[in-house]
């Protein structure tokens, strides 16, 4: 849906800014009056959206500062600090700029009328639609305090698992980049020159040593050309999995690869129940869950298998139905979901899975780490004894017939 940005007058005749999503300009109007503002001005958004996309990393909101906002609201919220001035004064004790900026907007839309829920929406990018529908359940049931802290906790828990994935995997990429690296500089710089007496004696070399002379002159008379077929190599991967058909491929290549494949499917497995327990704990019920599951999940392959589950459990159907003959779904979570079903304790049995697979996560990563160690000192080897044999044993030949 388009995007407008606009200006007007609250009801204390104040200045208001920010962004509406509306079919045309003409309702984005009409909602905003509805909302109480007076002196509308609008005007389409659209021509910001590019200058904003390529400077959004400049501006970024972290998983840290919405933790510590939930945490901070919550606590006002209980403290029966109305929500407009508990808003205001996160604004002062906000120190991400960009968060700020958004806090004020939220603020100023409340003031003008507008629900928590509903100022946030008009951050996707900051406020996911899993955040969103939580803060929307707590509106309702009048938990909104307890259904922010629970965020903090679930986000806090989330961002240690990934911060646990990336920790573990800088050293295995550090290593690999290095020796990467100093292959790239020698093939430039040292094998032409140790190469050049071979070349000038006219002897018949053998093939790796062809190989590898072929490979020098290309990396060092065609790096250019090199470097630009990669950075559009680059530049064409990521318009083609932006495409729904492209986004598929990806994230089903993501799954199948070996060694990280597994450790993906387990990924999103805690992606899935962590966000089910999340929601159905703050009173939203299986559907709607569901609906808001398959946007967080984070991939198009396990989307499309939730898809599939809503439409059975629209039908009335189990929750269980499709995941059973699904590869993507371990027999022991579809095993404990239907237990969840039976009992009526699904958050409980999502909880309980969530933990489970977030340790098998964190091991899996642990032993992956422990197997690419040896396995780049290997590879690594290899590369430098083929190096090694494909220079020294033909001048070691060419020494010998003198």
């Amino acid at each position: 849906m388009p995007q407008f940005s606009y200006t007007a007058k609250n009801a204390r005749g104040q200045k208001q800014e920010g962004q509406v999503e509306a079919e045309n300009k003409a309702a984005a109007v009409k909602d905003l009056e509805n909302r109480g503002l007076k002196d509308v001005s609008v005007k389409s958004s659209e021509k910001s959206k590019l200058l904003g996309a390529n400077l959004k990393f400049l501006s970024r909101v972290g998983v840290k500062d919405k933790v510590v906002f939930s945490r901070q609201l919550s606590v006002m919220i209980s403290a029966n600090v109305p929500l407009l001035r508990a808003l205001r004064a996160l604004i002062a004790q906000t120190d991400n700029p960009a968060l700020k900026d958004i806090v004020k907007n939220i603020g100023d839309e409340i003031e003008g009328g507008a629900k928590l829920s509903d100022a946030m929406s008009l951050h996707p990018d900051v406020f996911s639609d899993f955040f969103v529908s939580m803060v929307k359940s707590g509106e309702t049931t009048g938990k909104l305090d307890e259904v922010l802290n629970y965020l903090a906790d679930e986000q806090e828990k989330d961002y240690e698992l990934m911060s646990k994935i990336r920790g573990s995997m800088i050293y295995p990429a550090f290593i690999i980049f290095g020796l990467f690296a100093v292959g790239l500089l020698m093939m430039i710089f040292v094998i032409p020159k140790l190469t050049q007496i071979l070349i000038e004696s006219g002897a018949e070399l053998p093939l790796t040593t062809r190989i590898l002379i072929f490979t020098s002159d290309i990396l060092s008379n065609y790096w250019w050309l090199l470097l630009i077929l990669f950075i559009a190599g680059g530049i064409a991967l990521r318009i083609f999995i932006k495409v729904p058909l492209g986004r598929y491929l990806w994230d089903n290549l993501k799954i199948r690869l070996p060694l990280f494949g597994n450790i993906f499917k387990k990924i999103y497995i805690v992606r899935f129940t962590r966000s089910m327990n999340t929601l159905i704990t703050g009173g939203v019920d299986i559907v709607t869950s569901l609906k808001v599951v398959s946007n967080v999940v984070g991939n198009a392959v396990y989307k499309q298998l939730i898809n599939q589950t809503i439409r059975e459990v629209e039908d009335g159907n189990s929750i269980t139905v499709t995941m059973r003959d699904s590869k993507l779904i371990p027999p022991m979570v579809v095993q404990m979901i239907a237990i969840g079903e039976e009992t009526g304790q699904m958050a409980y049995v999502m909880e309980k899975l969530t933990d489970f697979f977030a340790r098998e996560v964190r091991a899996l990563v642990d032993g992956l780490v422990t197997v690419i160690e040896p396995l780049v000192m290997i590879i690594m080897g290899i590369a430098v004894g083929i190096m090694v044999s494909a220079v020294l044993m033909p001048m070691y030949n060419l020494a010998s017939e003198y």
